[in-house]
């Protein structure tokens, strides 16, 4: 017999939450940052703990049965309360949490730190640094920097940090004495270095797969051209740094743009904190390029 005795799973409040909002549990999915597999899990977990089905399965989506439209409902109220208290909470607080991937942590972000303390004394950033998509309510996320595409969801405020300015770049003690820039033919000839965005082949022009070391992080992968291992292709707003420094050289003339860009990203708000407020202005100011 199906438990009706607690509460049902968080996670499965929300999956259905979601998924009773886009009536499909692919766009409920990748909403949450998960498999459709794993939502329709979630909302199985849930139907069996309350002993009725909330969801019609149609050949294309789902449909909300009478309980599942009264329930939701219901959710939706719950989930709103939890949402406004914790905000009301947090308004309290001068911490305020920046959601970056990797790279853009390492590269732009770390080194700015010590002006952002100078400039915003008594704000406390927490740097939440990941290749997953954040959720600004689940994981209390105030601003959030994400590789991604307009148009926004109505809720969202976006403001263009930079777009990708892809170019090949490698330790100049890999190069030698070899003249700069480098022809398609000799750098295809020199050992290349992979991130998961996988760009050489469009830089190259070509379909098909290119050898070399691959990283799940662009970080890496330049890490790796500056130890000598070969050539990295980068977004010049990560390399400038270490262009300017020396460590790196730009081996090709090529420059390649291409989307999706780099935007700084916050949910829309009547009562905002004052801090996360402070945090936006400074982020949109040194962290756009150049």
């Amino acid at each position: 017999m199906p438990s009706r005795s607690g509460l049902p799973p968080l996670n499965s409040l929300r999956a259905f939450k979601v998924a009773g909002r886009k009536l499909n549990f692919r766009a409920a999915a990748d909403e949450l940052g998960v498999t459709q597999g794993a939502v329709a899990q979630q909302v199985r977990l849930l139907e069996k703990h309350l002993g009725v089905p909330l969801f019609h399965r149609l050949p294309r989506g789902v449909a909300l049965t009478a309980h599942g439209a009264t329930y939701l409902a219901e959710v939706n109220r719950a989930f709103g309360i939890l949402t406004e208290a914790t905000g009301q909470l947090a308004a309290c607080s001068d911490a305020v949490t920046i959601s970056v991937t990797p790279t853009f942590a390492t590269k732009l972000l770390i080194p700015r730190l010590a002006d952002l303390a100078k400039s915003l004394p008594g704000i406390e950033p927490r740097i939440i640094a990941t290749e997953a998509l954040s959720d600004f309510d689940r994981d209390r996320v105030d601003i959030a920097v994400r590789l991604t595409r307009p148009p926004f969801p109505a809720g969202l405020e976006a403001r263009l940090l930079f777009q990708q300015e892809l170019i090949a770049v490698a330790s100049p003690q890999l190069v030698g004495a070899t003249p700069l820039p480098l022809s398609p033919d000799r750098l295809r000839g020199l050992p290349l270095l992979h991130d998961a965005q996988n760009f050489w082949p469009l830089f190259f022009g070509t379909t098909g797969s290119l050898p070399g070391t691959v990283f799940n992080q662009t970080t890496l992968a330049l890490d790796a051209a500056m130890a000598g291992q070969g050539i990295a292709l980068a977004c010049r707003a990560f390399a400038q740094a270490d262009l300017n420094s020396g460590r790196l050289v730009q081996v090709a003339e090529r420059a390649l743009a291409t989307e999706p860009s780099y935007f700084l990203v916050r949910k829309r708000s009547t009562s905002s904190k004052n801090a996360a407020e402070a945090v936006w202005s400074w982020c949109a100011k040194h962290l756009a390029f150049p």
